[in-house]
């Protein structure tokens, strides 16, 4: 597969603290990449790299050939309908029912009527596995049932890319087992590529093409998850066991 974002000595620092150290990596069409590491690590700051959301200090990350970290917001809008983002809080908002929530991106990248826009809505939601909630508020729903209506607002522009946050974050085994699925239908479906930041191993070892352990401001593994489990890296070793940390890690 080509790739589709090629991610070149990319460093990012908050004041004193370096997170990202000369980080170089490539996306391939249509795979999902799946980023693990320990908490505060920079697995949000590297997938908020590859929509523009944050600026690298130093480095290019190129999608499509395009380098976006150098492009203004206005000049960032066509490139993030190509490529949505799914927010760990799902990031709905409160005061709109869910149907106006889904509908949200559709009015203002769309020129779509009002009976088009609520085709969209409804396959949408469809492709969740959510129907006749269209009026109910956020406040209405359980955590798995936001994050299923944020991922089907996530694909109502019909994006090229998905990027995932923590799309298991606080759910339970059977609901995580639920949006793992969803994730690989969007897949198969929509045809997206799909970059997932996960402390779920479950949910890495079920959707990763390929698998990224991110330490130490860089990966410190690539590769598919049998090369994972076979890896000879005492950290990554002791990540995927679930080992505590040593002094020394810290």
């Amino acid at each position: 597969m080509e790739p589709l974002f090629v991610i070149e000595s990319l460093s990012k620092s908050y004041g004193n603290r370096p997170v990202l150290t000369n980080l170089s990596f490539e996306v391939r069409r249509g795979e999902c990449f799946v980023i693990v590491g320990r908490s505060g690590c920079g697995k949000s700051v590297t997938l908020r790299q590859l929509n523009g959301l944050e600026k690298p200090d130093t480095g290019s990350v190129f999608f499509d050939g395009i380098d976006i970290s150098r492009l203004s917001e206005a000049e960032l809008r066509p490139v993030r309908k190509r490529v949505a983002m799914l927010f760990q809080s799902g990031a709905l908002f409160d005061s709109m029912n869910v149907y106006d929530n889904v509908a949200f991106p559709i009015r203002e990248h769309t020129a779509l009527s009002g009976a088009e826009i609520g085709q969209r809505v409804s396959d949408k939601l469809a492709a969740v596995r959510l129907a006749d909630i269209e009026d109910k508020l956020p406040s209405d729903l359980s955590g798995g049932m936001k994050k299923r209506v944020a991922l089907a607002r996530s694909l109502a522009l019909d994006p090229e890319v998905v990027l995932f946050d923590e799309p298991t974050t606080g759910l339970d085994p059977m609901t995580s087992a639920t949006i793992a699925g969803l994730i690989q239908a969007a897949r198969r479906s929509h045809e997206v590529t799909s970059i997932v930041v996960t402390h779920d191993l479950a949910l890495a070892r079920r959707i990763a093409d390929r698998l990224a352990f991110l330490d130490n401001g860089s990966f410190q593994f690539l590769g598919t998850w049998a090369e994972a489990e076979d890896s000879t890296n005492s950290l990554l070793v002791r990540f995927l066991a679930g080992e505590e940390e040593d002094e020394d890690d810290s």
